[in-house]
């Protein structure tokens, strides 16, 4: 048995898809760039669909990172990352009263303390908001 177990682990060892680099979220978590500055950067790079998968009615636009991206921030997993310009055809406008002039962020799975905890340690000045149990986002907005 052992000689035909060790020809199947290298078979999938092989047909197992690699997995990406990690694309780390901090540099500009620190709120120092505009929303369409980070949202265009990540499209550019092609690491988040550049149509918002939905729209709060704040204006928030919400981006999924593509299939292959492994986005992070803080050391958490991004799952998604919003952003918003006023009058930027990059977003689409949601039918509330716009959040701020300029906002962007990641949403990440980790507890809020901890992401707290994180962006302290970095030395962030963005915002830590609950989103679901073990669901954070991390914000960053320009009035």
């Amino acid at each position: 048995m052992n000689r035909f177990l060790v020809p199947v682990l290298l078979l999938a060892a092989f047909a197992l898809p690699l997995p990406s680099f990690a694309v780390e979220l901090d540099t500009p978590l620190t709120c120092n760039e505009s929303g369409h500055q980070f949202i265009a950067d990540l499209v550019q790079q092609q690491l988040i669909d550049p149509k918002p998968s939905h729209v709060e009615r704040n204006s928030i636009n919400a981006f999924s990172p593509v299939s292959n991206a492994n986005l992070t921030a803080f050391g958490f997993r991004v799952f998604a990352v919003v952003g918003f310009e006023k009058d930027d055809p990059l977003f689409r406008v949601g039918d509330g009263e716009p959040l701020a002039q300029s906002a962007y962020g990641a949403v990440v799975f980790g507890s809020e303390d901890k992401v707290k905890r994180a962006l302290q340690d970095a030395g962030s000045t963005a915002i830590v908001h609950h989103v679901a149990p073990l669901i954070t986002a991390i914000f960053c907005k320009r009035s």
